[in-house]
């Protein structure tokens, strides 16, 4: 199944208009964000080449987002990164075995098809009522970036030095049909880091330009 990655320029001209299709969602977030003691979304004025429109960043299929949150996982709590060619009972495991660790990771504790990533800095995905009635855990595009460079060496890529990211897709896809293919990669991380590589253009970008992450 594919999922998509898309920009959400955090632009006056868009936040401000009585038009905005984000509105229920960003206020939403600003409550939790409110409760938590932290800024609400910010919102930057319009600069020259920089418009409201909201652009697709990234594609790639779930089960490689997975794959690279098992990877992460297993960094993280000092266990061997091994590559595997489909997911079996040990992400599960992993997951319930470290739960409380998993719940505190903006990478892995995030709807695979909703949610978002706001560019505010905070330590731990933010969660209430109405975020998991809606899109779930509300994550940092900071923290997310900060996860995405602790596990990028383990798939064999220089966090400092990243590969090229790869296309967005050209138009949304849905749910149910498969991504599009991966560009050839010799890795046995090969969909690992496609995902990375995705997530690290979504959140160097929305920090470089004052955007939030949506997953669609």
């Amino acid at each position: 199944m594919a999922c998509d990655l898309w920009l959400v320029p955090l632009v006056d001209v868009l936040c401000h208009s009585p038009d905005n299709p984000f509105a229920e969602e960003i206020a939403v977030y600003d409550k939790a964000l409110g409760e938590a003691g932290l800024p609400s979304v910010p919102v930057f004025a319009y600069m020259p080449g920089l418009s409201g429109d909201v652009a697709p960043v990234a594609g790639f299929d779930y089960d490689a987002l997975h794959f690279l949150r098992r990877a992460y996982l297993l960094k993280l709590c000092g266990l061997e990164v091994t590559p595997v060619d489909e997911l079996g009972g040990d992400y599960e495991q992993l997951l319930e075995m470290f739960e409380s660790t998993a719940q505190q990771s903006h990478l892995v504790w995030h709807y695979d098809h909703a949610g978002a990533y706001v560019p505010v800095d905070f330590p731990s995905p933010l969660s209430n009522d109405e975020l998991l009635a809606g899109g779930g855990p509300l994550g940092s595009a900071q923290g997310l970036l900060r996860e995405l460079e602790f596990v990028a060496e383990s798939i064999g890529i220089d966090p400092a030095n990243p590969p090229s990211p790869p296309e967005p897709p050209d138009r949304p896809t849905s749910l149910e049909e498969p991504a599009g293919p991966i560009p050839h990669d010799e890795s046995p991380f090969a969909r690992e880091r496609h995902v990375w590589l995705g997530l690290h253009a979504a959140s160097t970008r929305s920090l470089g330009q004052g955007s939030m992450i949506i997953f669609s």
